[in-house]
């Protein structure tokens, strides 16, 4: 064991001497075989003693005082959907990064759960060939996008939930619950991991579903025609948010940690209502939830019909479900008070 710490000691320093080197150069220069190398540098990485840009025979590696010079650090690869691990996809980024001695803990552990997640969702929903990962380390933030060329998220909401069209699926996404493979998915993925970013986009063909932290808003916005589904994820090294707090948010302990509270941002379904036909649009699925909070944020108007639908109807056909109102305008929440007053 001491043998082979005074071997990394030396392979450190060499490093650091040469201040970029191959991997073949540390072979021919140590005498040693590509897996003995391998398990040097793979320790050497994880201890954060030196930085390993690309991967396999490409790789070139820099010492952590040079780190400075370095500028940003980034990872990008096009997979092959077909039998790919989104697990292993997550180790060999979090090797080439060296993202355990980089990041704290709270912000690794969101990343992991983040971009396995959304990897996961290409696997098994997109019926895409391939799909590309990128995945890049600033001075301040960590950023990553996954790309896939299959049929698309909203497409595949539309079409499973018949719905309409792609704006109505975009709006679905937002509840939470919502997955097309229900044997094998809760549908909170995308509903989590846009909530523990500080920037969250998800686009198809020409729509995008954008959670912004800085802004406080949640929006749709539209595109030029893209195939297939992209995600974008951004989120600050220096944040205090933790993944727990996140979860305990929306499967609180008084729901036995289940995800049975959820918030709708309103808005995404459109900005003034008016039937009963749209309060129960708004309402198709949220029955499955114990509370549910409705934002009224940027809502302008609602008539009476949609309002006694979604806080009379719905609350006496559904007693053990709690369901409250937010950022209600004036004339909203006059309209609520008259159909659901306390």
């Amino acid at each position: 064991m001491v043998k082979k710490a005074n071997k990394r000691t030396e392979i450190s320093a060499f490093v650091r001497d040469r201040g970029e080197v191959t991997g073949s150069e540390i072979c021919r220069h140590f005498d040693m075989s590509r897996q003995a190398l391998h398990r040097h540098m793979k320790q050497l990485v994880a201890e954060g003693e030196v930085i390993q840009r690309g991967v396999t025979r490409g790789a070139t590696y820099h010492s952590l005082q040079d780190h400075g010079h370095l500028g940003e650090r980034g990872y990008k690869r096009t997979y092959s959907v077909e039998g790919l691990q989104e697990d292993r996809v997550w180790d060999q980024i979090e090797t080439v990064l060296g993202l355990t001695t980089s990041l704290a803990e709270n912000v690794r552990a969101i990343l992991e759960y983040a971009f396995t997640e959304m990897l996961n969702n290409v696997i098994d929903h997109s019926k895409s060939e391939r799909c590309d990962v990128e995945f890049t380390l600033h001075h301040d933030k960590a950023v990553f996008t996954v790309r896939d060329y299959g049929l698309g998220v909203f497409e595949t909401i539309k079409n499973q939930l018949k719905l309409q069209d792609e704006s109505d699926a975009l709006a679905e996404v937002i509840k939470g619950k919502t997955t097309t493979m229900p044997e094998r998915h809760t549908g909170k993925g995308i509903f989590f991991t846009s909530r523990v970013a500080d920037f969250f986009r998800i686009s198809s063909h020409r729509l995008a579903l954008v959670r912004d932290r800085d802004r406080d808003d949640v929006f749709a916005e539209q595109q030029r025609a893209a195939k297939g589904t992209r995600v974008e994820f951004r989120i600050g090294r220096r944040t205090t948010r933790r993944l727990e707090h996140v979860f305990n948010e929306f499967a609180p302990e008084r729901h036995d940690f289940t995800f049975g509270r959820t918030s709708v941002s309103v808005k995404l379904f459109q900005d003034q209502f008016i039937s009963r036909s749209e309060a129960r649009r708004l309402l198709a699925g949220l029955d499955r939830f114990k509370e549910i909070e409705l934002d009224f944020k940027d809502v302008k108007s609602m008539g009476q019909g949609f309002a006694d639908e979604v806080f009379r109807v719905f609350k006496e056909h559904h007693p053990e479900i709690e369901i409250r109102s937010v950022n209600a305008n004036e004339g909203v929440a006059a309209m609520l008070s008259h159909v659901a007053p306390d």
